[in-house]
């Protein structure tokens, strides 16, 4: 199967938070969207690996995803090395995005910039004829593939975009996807330990900083990008 869009995240719920009302928008276009969770957030201080599982299901059917998966690297503890970059690669090449969205560059948790430099430095390598690659249990050697552009969505930190998308009439879809993950976040009836991300502002933060965002270009609401590039357009009235 081949994506119009392949989303990233270092855990469960990344991607949703992060682009959540993108994904959305995109595939009410009609557009082939999957996201690839890098690990299970196994080492997350509430709910558990299984619970995110089921979770994260939940969240694919929300936004409409073509596909989902979780390479299980380990929470916290996955590297940028050889034997993880070629496991993505594998990934990249056997579904041929367009367009990869992935972790912030800079942010609180460890695996964010983690997973964010290994996904961008993966589509590098996937591009390359000399990377050899098959999948698992497949003899056929997968053909090299880039992406023709990767972007970086916006997480904890208030980061600078390059860009921005207009996502008004997305944002209750976004919600919905991140309030799938329910042992996660804001319940007042919850038991657990609390968290940065289990607070009910937090959970309002979210829409907020769309809001900020929509207001800042006109729109009711927006999500924020950061680019390895430059952003071009082939004429300026497509500009907002």
């Amino acid at each position: 199967m081949k994506l119009d869009i392949l989303v990233f995240g270092a855990h469960p719920d990344d991607a949703e938070l992060g682009a959540g009302a993108t994904i959305a928008k995109e595939v009410a276009q009609g557009k082939k969207v999957g996201i690839v969770d890098l690990t299970r957030g196994e080492l997350g201080t509430r709910g558990s690996a299984e619970i995110r599982d089921r979770e994260a299901i939940e969240a694919a059917k929300v936004l409409g995803l073509a596909v989902r998966e979780n390479m299980e690297f380990a929470d916290g503890f996955f590297v940028n090395d050889r034997e993880h970059q070629l496991a993505l690669i594998r990934i990249i090449r056997k579904y041929r995005p367009d367009i990869v969205l992935c972790n912030a560059v800079e942010d609180r948790h460890i695996d964010h910039a983690k997973g964010s430099q290994l996904v961008s430095d993966a589509c590098f390598l996937s591009g390359l004829v000399k990377v050899d690659t098959r999948m698992e249990g497949d003899d056929q050697w997968q053909e090299a593939w880039r992406p023709k552009q990767v972007y970086h969505y916006i997480q904890w930190k208030n980061l600078e975009p390059d860009f921005v998308v207009d996502v008004s009439g997305f944002i209750e879809k976004k919600t919905e996807a991140i309030m799938a993950y329910s042992s996660q976040f804001y319940d007042p009836k919850s038991k657990e330990l609390d968290t940065p991300i289990s607070s009910k502002n937090f959970v309002d933060s979210v829409v907020y900083r769309a809001r900020d965002m929509g207001r800042l270009i006109g729109v009711q609401h927006a999500e924020g990008f950061t680019a390895e590039r430059f952003v071009a357009v082939d004429k300026l009235e497509n500009l907002i």
